[in-house]
Protein backbone atom coordinates (compact mmCIF):
# COMPACT_ATOMS: atom_id res chain seq x y z
CA UNK A 1 0.00 0.00 0.00
CA UNK A 2 1.37 3.17 -1.44
CA UNK A 3 2.53 5.58 1.98
CA UNK A 4 3.63 8.26 -0.04
CA UNK A 5 1.48 10.13 -2.70
CA UNK A 6 3.99 12.30 -5.79
CA UNK A 7 1.64 14.20 -7.44
CA UNK A 8 2.49 16.72 -10.37
CA UNK A 9 1.43 19.23 -11.94
CA UNK A 10 1.66 18.06 -15.88
CA UNK A 11 3.40 14.64 -17.52
CA UNK A 12 6.21 17.46 -18.02
CA UNK A 13 6.79 17.81 -14.43
CA UNK A 14 7.97 14.02 -13.94
CA UNK A 15 11.27 14.86 -15.45
CA UNK A 16 11.79 16.36 -11.95
CA UNK A 17 9.42 14.32 -9.88
CA UNK A 18 11.41 10.98 -11.18
CA UNK A 19 13.95 11.33 -8.65
CA UNK A 20 11.72 11.57 -5.38
CA UNK A 21 10.13 7.95 -6.88
CA UNK A 22 14.14 7.16 -7.21
CA UNK A 23 14.94 7.98 -3.68
CA UNK A 24 11.75 6.48 -2.44
CA UNK A 25 12.47 3.45 -4.37
CA UNK A 26 15.65 2.97 -2.58
CA UNK A 27 14.72 3.52 0.64
CA UNK A 28 12.08 0.65 -0.42
CA UNK A 29 9.07 3.14 0.69
CA UNK A 30 6.06 2.54 -1.09
CA UNK A 31 4.61 5.52 -3.28
CA UNK A 32 2.07 5.93 -6.03
CA UNK A 33 2.29 8.89 -8.71
CA UNK A 34 -0.57 11.12 -10.03
CA UNK A 35 -1.06 14.01 -12.52
CA UNK A 36 -2.73 16.39 -11.06
CA UNK A 37 -3.07 19.80 -12.17
CA UNK A 38 -4.45 22.63 -9.67
CA UNK A 39 -5.57 24.74 -13.09
CA UNK A 40 -6.72 22.05 -15.38
CA UNK A 41 -7.84 19.43 -12.91
CA UNK A 42 -9.45 20.74 -9.97
CA UNK A 43 -12.25 18.32 -9.00
CA UNK A 44 -9.22 15.47 -9.60
CA UNK A 45 -7.37 17.65 -7.10
CA UNK A 46 -10.29 17.72 -4.71
CA UNK A 47 -10.51 14.33 -4.94
CA UNK A 48 -7.59 13.06 -4.71
CA UNK A 49 -6.11 15.55 -1.50
CA UNK A 50 -9.20 14.89 0.24
CA UNK A 51 -9.18 11.05 0.29
CA UNK A 52 -5.19 10.51 0.76
CA UNK A 53 -5.46 10.18 4.05
CA UNK A 54 -8.41 7.38 4.24
CA UNK A 55 -6.42 5.84 1.01
CA UNK A 56 -3.40 5.15 3.60
CA UNK A 57 -1.29 7.63 2.27
CA UNK A 58 0.63 9.36 5.37
CA UNK A 59 2.97 12.36 3.49
CA UNK A 60 2.10 13.84 0.00
CA UNK A 61 5.12 15.27 -2.35
CA UNK A 62 3.48 17.71 -4.42
CA UNK A 63 5.98 19.64 -7.71
CA UNK A 64 4.71 22.41 -9.98
CA UNK A 65 6.54 25.05 -11.85
CA UNK A 66 4.90 28.44 -13.01
CA UNK A 67 2.20 29.48 -10.71
CA UNK A 68 2.78 26.27 -8.84
CA UNK A 69 -0.80 26.59 -6.86
CA UNK A 70 -1.15 22.57 -6.33
CA UNK A 71 1.23 21.97 -3.20
CA UNK A 72 -0.31 24.66 -1.19
CA UNK A 73 -4.07 23.57 -3.02
CA UNK A 74 -3.32 20.06 -1.55
CA UNK A 75 -1.91 21.41 1.45
CA UNK A 76 -5.28 23.03 2.25
CA UNK A 77 -7.40 19.87 1.41
CA UNK A 78 -5.51 17.55 3.78
CA UNK A 79 -3.88 17.00 7.33
CA UNK A 80 -1.25 15.12 5.74
CA UNK A 81 2.29 16.76 5.33
CA UNK A 82 3.02 18.47 1.94
CA UNK A 83 6.40 18.52 0.71
CA UNK A 84 6.17 21.41 -2.10
CA UNK A 85 8.75 21.07 -5.06
CA UNK A 86 9.53 23.69 -7.26
CA UNK A 87 9.64 22.67 -10.87
CA UNK A 88 12.27 24.77 -13.09
CA UNK A 89 10.34 27.08 -15.16
CA UNK A 90 11.76 27.90 -18.63
CA UNK A 91 10.28 31.68 -17.94
CA UNK A 92 11.81 32.61 -14.32
CA UNK A 93 14.19 29.13 -14.20
CA UNK A 94 12.03 28.19 -11.31
CA UNK A 95 12.06 31.13 -9.01
CA UNK A 96 8.43 31.73 -9.88
CA UNK A 97 7.47 28.29 -8.50
CA UNK A 98 9.91 28.73 -5.47
CA UNK A 99 8.16 31.90 -4.35
CA UNK A 100 4.96 30.50 -4.79
CA UNK A 101 5.29 27.25 -3.64
CA UNK A 102 7.05 28.81 -0.34
CA UNK A 103 4.96 31.81 0.23
CA UNK A 104 1.84 30.24 1.81
CA UNK A 105 -0.30 31.97 4.26
CA UNK A 106 -0.12 31.11 8.07
CA UNK A 107 -1.85 28.10 8.38
CA UNK A 108 -1.77 25.96 5.59
CA UNK A 109 1.93 25.35 5.85
CA UNK A 110 3.94 23.73 2.95
CA UNK A 111 7.29 22.07 3.38
CA UNK A 112 9.08 23.37 0.64
CA UNK A 113 12.23 22.05 -0.95
CA UNK A 114 15.00 23.32 -3.46
CA UNK A 115 13.97 23.82 -6.96
CA UNK A 116 14.30 21.09 -9.25
CA UNK A 117 16.19 17.44 -8.94
CA UNK A 118 17.74 18.74 -5.89
CA UNK A 119 14.20 19.33 -3.93
CA UNK A 120 12.55 15.89 -5.60
CA UNK A 121 15.59 13.99 -3.83
CA UNK A 122 15.47 15.48 -0.98
CA UNK A 123 11.38 15.45 -0.36
CA UNK A 124 12.27 11.72 -0.89
CA UNK A 125 14.47 11.65 1.65
CA UNK A 126 12.33 14.04 4.17
CA UNK A 127 9.12 12.11 3.64
CA UNK A 128 11.20 9.01 4.25
CA UNK A 129 12.29 10.50 7.30
CA UNK A 130 8.77 11.47 8.80
CA UNK A 131 7.57 8.08 8.25
CA UNK A 132 10.81 6.85 10.09
CA UNK A 133 9.12 8.29 12.71
CA UNK A 134 7.14 5.63 13.45
CA UNK A 135 8.85 2.91 11.55
CA UNK A 136 11.92 1.44 12.79
CA UNK A 137 13.34 -0.61 9.18
CA UNK A 138 12.77 2.20 7.77
CA UNK A 139 14.83 4.40 10.05
CA UNK A 140 17.60 2.04 9.63
CA UNK A 141 17.44 2.05 6.12
CA UNK A 142 17.29 5.97 5.88
CA UNK A 143 20.75 5.36 8.08
CA UNK A 144 22.39 3.22 6.07
CA UNK A 145 21.79 5.71 2.71
CA UNK A 146 22.92 8.28 4.70
CA UNK A 147 26.16 6.33 5.60
CA UNK A 148 26.18 5.53 1.88
CA UNK A 149 26.11 8.77 0.99
CA UNK A 150 28.96 9.71 3.34
CA UNK A 151 31.16 7.04 2.30
CA UNK A 152 31.07 7.79 -1.29
CA UNK A 153 32.52 11.15 -0.93
CA UNK A 154 36.30 11.15 -1.78
CA UNK A 155 38.86 12.36 0.98
CA UNK A 156 41.17 13.64 -1.67
CA UNK A 157 40.62 15.52 -4.76
CA UNK A 158 42.71 13.72 -7.36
Amino acid sequence: MALVGIIMGSTSDWETMRHAAETLDALHVAYETKVVSAHRTPQRLYDYATTAADRGLKVVIAGAGGAAHLPGMAASMTHLPVLGVPVESKALKGMDSLLSIVQMPGGIPVGTLAIGKPGAINAGLLAAAILATSDDALAERLKAWRAAQTDSVATDPA
